[in-house]
């Protein structure tokens, strides 16, 4: 894409000319729907991906929005964008090359163990758990705002979100257990 004369003397926030309000707020929003998408995703290279396909759809589809909270709208979309990739990956696994040539597999570094374990435990959770969970503790919305993204009642985003720290609780909890006791 060619630079403007411009372009250069920006500052840091600012945004390039022509984008409307709408554009600026979506891009102001990118920070917050990437953590999403991460989360989500389980991993940064999906998230990234799934962040592209969310603001390209919003923005393509931006005569849908009815100009009530676009924050809830693009969470809806790269919800349903998950969803969706989400059934088609289960009718679909993906198989790696190495896999495939019957190679072993890359290793991947470790992280330390702390975050391990709380990662392993937020994998564990199913899915519509985890995303209620991430909504309202990460991005700090309330119930009702997840409740309006989801599109789900409000008691369900209650019960979702009970359910996942109770399971998360158990899960740190059960591998936190180390006997301090001298083998006999």
């Amino acid at each position: 894409m060619p630079q403007g004369p411009d372009d250069d003397n920006r500052k840091p926030g600012e945004t390039a000319p022509g984008y409307g309000p709408f554009e600026r707020d979506v891009l102001a929003l990118l920070p917050q729907l990437r953590r999403y998408a991460r989360s989500l995703a389980r991993s940064d290279a999906e998230g990234d991906d799934l962040l592209q396909d969310c603001v390209e759809k919003a923005l393509t589809n931006r005569r849908h929005w009815r100009g009530i909270n676009l924050k809830a709208w693009t969470y809806a979309i790269m919800t349903n964008l998950y969803r969706n990739r989400y059934r088609h990956n289960a009718r679909h696994p993906a198989v790696s090359i190495d896999e495939a040539a019957g190679l072993p597999a890359a290793e991947v570094p470790s992280d330390p163990l702390e975050r391990d374990r709380l990662v392993a435990a937020l994998d564990s959770l199913p899915e519509e758990n985890r995303a209620v969970l991430m909504l309202v503790t990460v991005e700090g919305y309330g119930y009702q705002e997840v409740a309006d993204m989801l599109d789900l009642p409000i008691g369900t985003v209650m019960s979702r979100l009970s359910r996942a720290r109770q399971r998360l609780r158990d899960q740190l909890n059960d591998s936190n257990i180390i006997s301090l006791r001298r083998p006999r």
